[in-house]
């Protein structure tokens, strides 16, 4: 582009009647380049999604092939749609979506959790940054006497050990999150590292462009240096504290004023203009406003909502291809440049996994831990690409070297998700644990009851408060230990990973002994277990969707859990009827269902009790047990058995039996075999232990009921619509239920169970819909319910 200025573009055209081609425009092009690339991007990611990549490498891959390399090849489409005139426009937008990017990953930054990280990580840090940028130094040696003769000795140096020894913080908090590792030791060892190396990488950055300037006098880079701590020592004193008077204008759960963000967004852009004005990149600017801004309180969270989407979705991805306009892989030709370019990945991936292996053997961390740990710091990302960029603009950095570069970063994040897989695998080391009680149903009831409670939103946990302090028992408490999740999603977006400080910086629990937190959930459940002494342990699971029920299956091992109760996938509408507003979880329970090694209750709410919590003195539930037969059903009676100790519930059992004269043709033959005599057998004894366990209870009622039909059992249901909470079994025997599960729509909840949130059968009473674990045994046969009936000859 150095030949002739090519005269600047008009901004938008007169239309394609007036004669006009669209592209030859600045607005219609730019459109059409956004768009392309989008589609490029997102596509690719999509493809690259079964490797688990981070969306970095797509992006970065989908701004090469938009490139000469691939693409580009053919001229016609290189002055069409990416013309040498239209590159300024390109590279304007870019760089604002890069500014504000900068802005967020700053934001994700969390310099307090940095001063308290420890020597460990310091050291792991220190050697992470200093290894490489030793042998990036070496490197580019060789690489100046061979083919980036001719420029700047000591800008080339510092551009290339800046560029080997950068670990990209916002792609190590992805991969990490889809590996499950955030809340491991290894993750918030490697976070934290990243996060010092990538504040130092953004000092040694700086000092890289103030030394590549174009200038002779040696004076320029000190004074461009000096003003850069001047901005940021002058940042550090005056932004602080006027965006902590504006956080604590912000409460939480109300809007944040408009004005506030409006402001905040034009500091990022002044601080960019200053320092850009000074000679280091703009991003600099918004980068340090965005680490120095508190994190505390709802500002921060509503800041990085109103601009991710736009920013990361739209503005972003046009720096890729900015940057994949200027690689050509097609230069990397011949021995020497492959040969190079292996030396390269080589020294990039020594240094950092070496380094970062043999600092952590010394600091005495397991040898699969530390093997993880260097390869996590191996990825590379955005600010990689940022630092190559720039070393290209300031021409540094010929086309051959950035493109070996360039190939160098794709590679090394490239390779982290399946090594880090192959060494380290925390999900998998959990085998099957010994504890016996995994069900409620057990020889002698008054051991202690372990309960997983999970739920997504606040909006199920008064009733689920209320269920835990039904499901008490007597007065004592200490029957009862509670473990409530808090089921969140995760995504690509940079909230997800504010999101995820807020969890780790908590420990795994999410609240702080010291400082009351804000959280309305902790709050609750710490009230819960001050008025009645159970235990509550409030956890976090951040995952996506795909291996939520891992992340719940595994905990339920860990903590020898006897019962799940997961919240049912629809949400209750004002009129009572239900509706699906995420039906992805409708896949999580039924995986929990299938994987899970305990019992598993499917909670469906009604709001159990009113939507206030109740204090254990004025609860009066009255609970229905629906007891066809079979293990399922067992399962919810001893579980109703174990509320009715509480003195504030009532307890009424209903035994559904056939009428004898059409019994008598029916033969009930299981799939694999027992007879169904066993099973009634089972049914018999244990109403006969429950029926002499209650015979001087008051708050207890047993009922049997015959039934002919389904009909007259939806008879019988209707009458007890207006108790508080109906406790069935998912999978009950007999064949009452066998002809209601014709009209199954919910299998999870079992046959009663979907006829019980059907739409026509009204009621307010919640329902909680059992599954009991089962011993091997069972284990292989959970269709040993699809009963054949057949006439006795």
């Amino acid at each position: 582009m150095d030949h002739q200025c090519p005269s600047p573009m008009k901004a938008t055209s007169n239309g394609i009647f007036q004669g006009d081609n669209p592209l030859d425009f600045a607005l219609p092009l730019a459109i059409l380049q956004i768009c392309l690339v989008l589609v490029v991007t997102r596509g690719l990611a999509f493809l690259l999604r079964p490797l688990r990549q981070p969306r970095v490498i797509a992006e970065v891959i989908g701004g090469i092939l938009l490139g000469p390399s691939a693409l580009g090849r053919n001229k016609g489409y290189l002055n069409a749609v990416f013309p040498p005139k239209s590159i300024t426009v390109l590279d304007t937008l870019a760089n604002i979506g890069l500014l504000f990017f900068l802005f967020l990953a700053g934001l994700e930054l969390d310099v307090k959790s940095l001063r308290q990280s420890g020597k460990k990580v310091l050291a792991i840090a220190v050697t992470g940054i200093t290894l490489p940028f030793a042998l990036g130094i070496g490197t580019s040696f060789i690489l100046r006497g061979t083919i980036n003769k001719g420029v700047n000795a000591t800008a080339f140096l510092v551009f290339m050990g800046v560029a080997l020894s950068i670990t990209a913080f916002p792609v190590l908090a992805r991969i990490l999150a889809e590996l499950k590792l955030l809340t491991t030791d290894v993750g918030r060892m490697a976070m934290s590292a990243a996060a010092i190396n990538d504040v130092a990488a953004w000092i040694l950055l700086a000092l890289a462009i103030a030394l590549s300037g174009d200038n002779l006098s040696p004076v320029v880079p000190l004074w461009v240096f000096l003003c850069g701590c001047g901005f940021v020592i002058g940042a550090y004193l005056i932004v602080p504290p006027i965006f902590k008077w504006i956080s604590r204008r912000c409460h939480e759960g109300e809007p944040v004023d408009e004005l506030y963000i409006c402001a905040t967004l034009a500091a990022v852009l002044a601080a960019g203009l200053v320092t850009d004005v000074i000679g280091i990149h703009a991003m600099f600017g918004a980068f340090v406003i965005g680490v120095l801004l508190p994190k505390e309180g709802p500002f921060a969270g509503v800041l990085v909502e109103k601009v991710e989407d736009l920013v990361s979705g739209l503005f972003l991805p046009l720096y890729f291809v900015s940057s994949g306009l200027k690689t050509n892989v097609a230069t990397i030709q011949g021995i020497q440049s492959w040969g190079l370019l292996v030396l390269v990945i080589f020294t990039a991936c020594f240094g950092k996994i070496v380094g970062t292996f043999i600092v952590s053997l010394l600091w005495r961390i397991p040898k699969n831990e530390a093997l993880a740990l260097g390869f996590l710091m191996n990825s590379k990302g955005l600010v990689e690409l940022i630092v190559l960029n720039i070393g290209k603009d300031r021409k540094v950095l010929n086309d051959q070297t950035f493109a070996i570069m360039v190939m160098m970063a794709l590679f090394t994040t490239f390779i982290t998700t399946p090594l880090v897989l192959a060494v380290y695998k925390p999900a998998k080391m959990l085998s099957k644990g010994d504890y016996k009680h995994r069900r409620i149903e057990r020889k002698n009831p008054n051991t202690e009851l372990r309960i997983l409670t999970c739920f997504r939103s606040s909006r199920n946990i008064p009733s689920v408060i209320n269920l835990l302090e039904a499901s008490r028992g007597t007065e004592r408490g200490e029957r009862l230990s509670v473990c409530a999740m808090h089921l969140m999603e995760f995504s690509e977006r940079p909230s997800a990973i504010l999101m995820v400080h807020k969890a780790r910086h908590n420990g795994l629990p999410f609240w702080n002994k010291g400082q009351r937190s804000a959280n309305h959930v902790v709050v609750a459940f710490e009230a819960f277990q001050q008025l009645s002494q159970v235990s509550v342990r409030p956890m976090t699971s951040i995952s996506s969707l795909s291996d939520m029920h891992e992340d719940i299956c595994i905990t339920a091992e860990k903590k020898n859990i006897a019962m799940i109760i997961l919240p049912y996938h629809k949400n209750l509408r004002l009129d009572g009827s239900f509706e699906s507003t995420r039906p992805d979880f409708h896949l999580v329970n039924k995986r929990v269902l299938e994987h899970a090694s305990c019992s598993v209750g499917i909670f469906v709410d009604r709001g159990l009790g009113g939507t206030a919590q109740i204090s254990a003195s004025n609860v009066s539930f009255s609970i229905t047990v629906l007891y066809f037969g079979g293990h399922d059903d067992r399962e919810a009676l001893a579980y109703g058995t174990r509320m009715a100790e509480h003195p504030g519930v009532e307890l009424t059992v209903i035994r559904f039996l056939v009428e004898s004269d059409s019994s008598e043709e029916i033969v009930t033959i299981h799939t694999e075999g027992t007879s169904a005599a066993t099973l009634v057998s089972a049914d018999e004894e244990f109403l006969a232990a429950f029926r002499t366990s209650i015979s001087d209870d008051s708050s207890i009622k047993y009922e049997e009921k015959t039934v002919r039909n389904v009909s007259e059992t939806i008879t019988i249901l209707r009458d007890y619509s207006r108790c508080s909470l109906f406790l069935l079994g998912r999978r009950p025997d007999g064949v009452v239920p066998l002809a209601l599960s014709q009209r199954i729509d919910c299998p999870e909840l079992g046959p009663v169970g979907s006829l019980l949130t059907s739409p026509e059968y009204a009621t307010t009473a919640s329902v909680l819909v059992v599954q009991q674990y089962y011993d091997n045994l069972y284990a292989n046969s959970s269709q040993q319910r699809d009963v054949a009936s057949v006439p006795e000859n």
